[in-house]
């Protein structure tokens, strides 16, 4: 295995819980346009809500409503229902993720949190959680280019974090459309983790060659111990929203 020297981890799903807040957004943003359950299109406009996890949400309801101004309306109430729950403490750090980064860190590897949430619902969130000192970037497909599955988003990191090549990015997430853009970028270690939406035989075929319980086997995985044994040596298990 190539030695890792940046990790780009997803955000909701695989670094934090939302107590199912992004489907209560979706679902907000579907009723503000007209899709209500038994409405035409809303079947198929959910099935697109699953396919495209972890993808841009402004291209999530471009595809849905077809109509530019319909889906910048849509991502505004999609955003602004998520913020709600960001304010409401409904989101929370999984279990290990704030001591994975702290030791990815301990252990010379930089920390990149990527998301498809625009970079004001990204930033809220992070402040939130008072994550910013824990990592190293945040991206969001508006800082990129493109978002997920293309591999615009870790490609980024790299280049902002100052890494030498491609085979140097590890990255994780609970999506399909996350283990392809690890694929597409190149990534020397690409790991689909089960927190989040993501079900074991769709990151399988996905083409992840990892599939993890949680974002603390990325330690394992990349040499490093357990989550807990790393941030124990340290000294510092970092920041505990």
């Amino acid at each position: 295995m190539s030695e890792i020297t940046i990790a780009c981890l997803d955000l909701a799903g695989t670094t934090v819980a939302d107590d199912g807040s992004v489907m209560a957004a979706f679902t907000a943003a579907a009723e503000d346009a007209g899709l209500v359950q038994g409405a035409p299109g809303y079947d198929a406009a959910f099935a697109i809500v699953h396919q495209t996890m972890g993808q841009s949400k402004i291209e999530v309801f471009r595809r849905i409503l077809g109509n530019e101004d319909q889906a910048q309306r849509a991502s505004r109430v999609f955003e602004g229902s998520y913020a709600d729950a960001v304010r409401g403490g409904l989101i929370t750090p999984l279990p290990g993720a704030a001591e994975t980064i702290t030791a990815l860190r301990a252990a010379g590897i930089k920390v990149c949190l990527c998301t498809g949430f625009s970079p004001a619902t990204r930033d809220a969130l992070l402040d939130a959680l008072a994550w910013r000192p824990l990592i190293d970037l945040a991206l969001s497909p508006a800082d990129a280019g493109r978002g997920r599955p293309w591999p615009d988003l870790p490609l980024t990191a790299l280049l902002r974090l100052g890494g030498g090549a491609v085979s140097e990015l590890a990255v994780a997430g609970d999506t399909p459309s996350d283990v392809a853009s690890g694929l597409r970028a190149g990534a020397g270690v690409v790991a689909g983790v089960l927190t989040g939406t993501g079900r074991r035989e769709e990151l399988a075929k996905a083409g992840a060659p990892y599939v993890l319980d949680s974002v603390t086997g990325l330690l394992p995985l990349l040499g490093l111990g357990s989550a807990q044994r790393a941030a124990d040596q340290n000294g510092d298990p970092g920041p505990r929203p």
